[in-house]
């Protein structure tokens, strides 16, 4: 194949990458390896000084304490290599699971959009233990086995050349059946390695949307898919197992053959003298170590086969691109006179192919409640997506406190701006994990001291501003209700909790964070009456000190906002209050009638 060489050396290339700083380990046990070797090899030469001084009518006391010594301290050499190579192997695959966690969770959007959860995990976790399987079985071992083949082949033809020169013809027909099994291992395994990631994927799709499944009726549907996937999956296992298993039977036929024909032989060679029962002993002992570093040598270049092809796909992960921030000084974000976020003729497609915004402009002011109201589909969300940085604008500028976000760093910016969505995922864990989990990574550089008073202007949430976070959103007695109060688990994606109280929980969590503008996606959707009343109530205390920007489906919630934007087709058609647009707009005075229904009906 004409890409043989290339890839070849792109893959020792990886494995060079993947040893980096831990090549002392990797040499420590190659060492130790050797040393267990080299002590195997010297047993056979004084079990031959053995057996002739034994034939001469002698005890070799000296020679047997002296073996006694060689196999305690080869067992202990090879017992420290094989915790070294453990150690190393499992060391390597935690630092490398640690970088492989930190780049997919900084991956782009745009990018995890486009490629299916279940196989990330997948090279996350199942690839990287292979190559930890990679790393405790060729660095080491693979070098010791060489070293081990030579010496051994040297000892070999010291103690009788002859019968050395049979013994390679043998082992040669094994290594080459060997080889051709190796040159199919890396396809095979790349093949595996991928249908385990699709599995993996199809599962993690059925139990993340279980609920829909169930209701939809779909088991059947969705276990005929993670069936099929498994079938992939086993066959491409079993053909990797059997070229594995290969291996196996043709070197030990070869061992086999090899230690009979050396009996005949050197019985033959002994009884016409040409060599000492002692001579042809040691032979054979030390040509049942040959087999040793021939397999050793098998499973490293296996390992390395398996091995490459997961780290190929982990190197595939690792390029993904990621959120990069541009060099900027990172100072505190002082208030500025003017709006707090300025949308300046963005557009932007997810394809960029079908623009979803198309040139909108629109400035939102540092205090207040601003309304976006709309049809589905005419890129409500898709403002707060940009407005959050999880998408950059294809042409125009989205400005925070008057400065192009571009050039502020994530953190920075995301720590300024709080982003409720509709869905309100929550986090497995506790509720008081959950309720905190944005301020623990608040920098009060970035945040607003005014969201609250003045004694807590760290990252630090004190009990006081927790309870009145609570009565804010309404949480106080849903916390009394709990058994265990805030430290109550709140299940799987928060399904302890219903949909209204993980709403309310996403507000609180928001609040806490105290960003200096706060976007809501359609707020009220799970709230019954009393929860959209304490809602309106917290949200007219929030505008008083911050920015609000909320997707309104409601009534109620369009009405107490200070300023309404109507967007459709991507555009901003009409803003004003809504008194004003229910006069002046003849669309969103239909868009009121029919899409704005109200709890206590309309006005």
């Amino acid at each position: 194949m004409p890409d043989s060489a290339p890839a070849d050396l792109a893959r020792w290339r990886d494995l060079r990458r993947l040893t980096e700083g831990y090549r002392r380990w990797i040499a420590l046990a190659a060492a130790l390896s050797l040393l267990g070797s080299g002590l195997a090899l010297a047993q056979p030469l004084l079990a031959g000084r053995a057996i002739d001084a034994a034939a001469g009518g002698t005890v070799p006391w000296p020679v047997l304490g002296a073996l006694a010594g060689l196999f305690t301290a080869q067992a202990s050499a090879l017992a420290l290599a094989r915790w070294v190579q453990a150690y190393t192997g499992e060391t390597m695959t935690r630092n490398l699971r640690r970088t492989v966690a930190g780049h997919v969770l900084r991956v782009r959007l745009s990018v995890l959009d486009r490629v299916r959860t279940g196989d990330l995990i997948a090279r996350a976790c199942g690839d990287t233990t292979i190559v930890k399987t990679l790393v405790a079985q060729s660095m080491g071992t693979g070098v010791a086995g060489v070293a081990g083949l030579i010496a051994t082949v040297v000892v070999l033809g010291w103690l009788d050349r002859w019968l050395l020169l049979m013994v390679v013809v043998l082992f040669g027909v094994a290594v080459g059946s060997l080889l051709a099994v190796v040159s199919r291992l890396r396809v095979a395994s790349r093949a595996a390695q991928n249908a385990e990631g699709t599995l993996t994927a199809d599962l993690e799709r059925a139990l993340g949307g279980v609920r829909t499944v169930r209701a939809c009726r779909a088991e059947p549907v969705e276990a005929a898919r993670i069936d099929r996937a498994a079938g992939r999956a086993y066959v491409a296992n079993l053909r990797m197992a059997g070229l594995v298993a290969l291996s196996g039977p043709t070197n030990d036929l070869a061992v086999s053959g090899a230690f009979l024909a050396v009996l005949l032989v050197g019985s033959t060679r002994v009884a016409a003298g040409e060599t000492s029962l002692g001579r042809l002993v040691a032979f054979t002992l030390a040509m049942t170590y040959l087999s040793s570093p021939i397999y050793e040598i098998f499973q490293a270049v296996s390992a390395v086969q398996q091995g490459s092809g997961a780290l190929h796909r982990i190197n595939e992960m690792l390029s993904l691109p990621t959120e990069k921030d541009q060099a900027v000084a990172v100072v505190p974000m002082a208030r500025r006179p003017g709006p707090v976020l300025e949308f300046r003729d963005v557009w932007f497609g997810y394809d960029r192919t079908r623009p979803v915004l198309r040139g909108i402009s629109f400035t939102v002011p540092a205090r207040g409640h601003i309304a976006l109201v709309g049809p589905s589909g005419a890129g409500k969300s898709t403002i707060f997506a940009l407005a959050e940085r999880f998408y950059e604008p294809d042409r125009g500028a989205v400005l925070l406190n008057g400065r192009d976000v571009r050039f502020a760093s994530y953190a920075r910016h995301r720590a300024a701006v709080g982003l409720v969505e509709q869905d309100c995922p929550l986090l497995a864990g506790t509720l008081r994990e959950n309720l905190l989990y944005g301020a623990r990574f608040t920098d009060s550089r970035f945040t607003d001291s005014r969201f609250t008073d003045s004694r807590f202007t760290d990252s630090r949430v004190t009990d006081a501003e927790l309870a009145r976070v609570l009565r804010m959103t309404g949480l106080t007695a849903v916390v009394a209700a709990l058994p265990r109060g805030l430290d109550t688990p709140v299940g799987e994606r928060g399904r302890r909790l219903s949909g209204g109280q993980r709403q309310r929980v996403a507000i609180a969590r928001c609040l806490l964070a105290r960003p200096r503008l706060i976007l809501l996606d359609e707020p009220t959707a799970h709230l019954d009456p009393d929860g959209e009343r304490a809602l309106a109530e917290a949200l007219r205390e929030v505008s008083a000190v911050c920015a609000l920007v909320v997707i309104a489906h409601r009534f109620s919630t369009v009405q107490s906002a200070d300023r309404v934007l109507v967007v459709d087709g991507g555009m901003v058609t009409a803003e004003g209050t809504h008194d004003e647009l229910s006069r002046s707009d003849p669309y969103y005075r239909r868009l009121a009638t029919v899409t704005l229904p109200s709890w206590h009906g309309s006005p």
